[in-house]
């Protein structure tokens, strides 16, 4: 399937208000979901593709004859070192909110290179505001904060690529 057979596949899913789709081929199989509490609109968030590639039974192989393990090194005594303070930065970021990506995409800070970033460091946001965008299939998904606070800290670098649940932002909702 060709990926702007796939792109189609995904407008039509989104239009047609069908929750899931599955197509399976011989060599791969696409599952495409929308969530059907979203509202419709310019906030409706687009479904999701997974595409699983198909495995193809193999002849069995050989296994390769393992070389004699080598033994591991003894492992040095530890050098002595200076207590660290009681406020590290684990305890730092407990007390703040992490947005995370809702998808696997590319991240972007701003609408195109020329513009401002959404958000940026000591901004306050509040539930709705776009605070950044993630590609995904050559659909640009607008990413809304769910949470009101001030911007503290941002994880990702702009163009960078994101995994689905990956922390975008830190946030102090006080």
């Amino acid at each position: 399937m060709k990926l702007t057979e796939i792109q189609d596949l995904i407008k039509f899913v989104s239009r047609s208000g069908v929750t899931e789709v599955e197509i399976e081929q011989s060599n791969f199989k696409i599952t495409i979901k929308s969530d059907p509490t979203k509202k419709k609109g310019k906030a409706a968030a687009q479904p999701e593709a997974y595409i699983q590639p198909q495995m193809q039974m193999a002849m069995p192989q050989m296994a390769m004859p393992q070389p004699a393990p080598v033994p591991a090194p003894a492992p040095a005594a530890p050098a002595p070192t200076a207590e660290a303070p009681k406020s590290n930065e684990a305890d730092k970021n407990a007390n703040y909110i992490t947005i995370k990506s809702p998808m696997i995409g590319t991240f972007y800070r701003s609408s195109s290179p020329e513009k401002d970033p959404f958000v940026s460091v000591g901004d306050e946001v509040k539930p709705g505001k776009v605070i950044c965008i993630v590609e995904a299939m050559k659909l640009f998904n607008e990413i809304e904060a769910e949470v009101s606070g001030k911007i503290v800290k941002v994880l990702v670098d702009d163009a960078s690529p994101v995994e689905y649940d990956q922390p975008l932002f830190l946030v102090d909702p006080s």
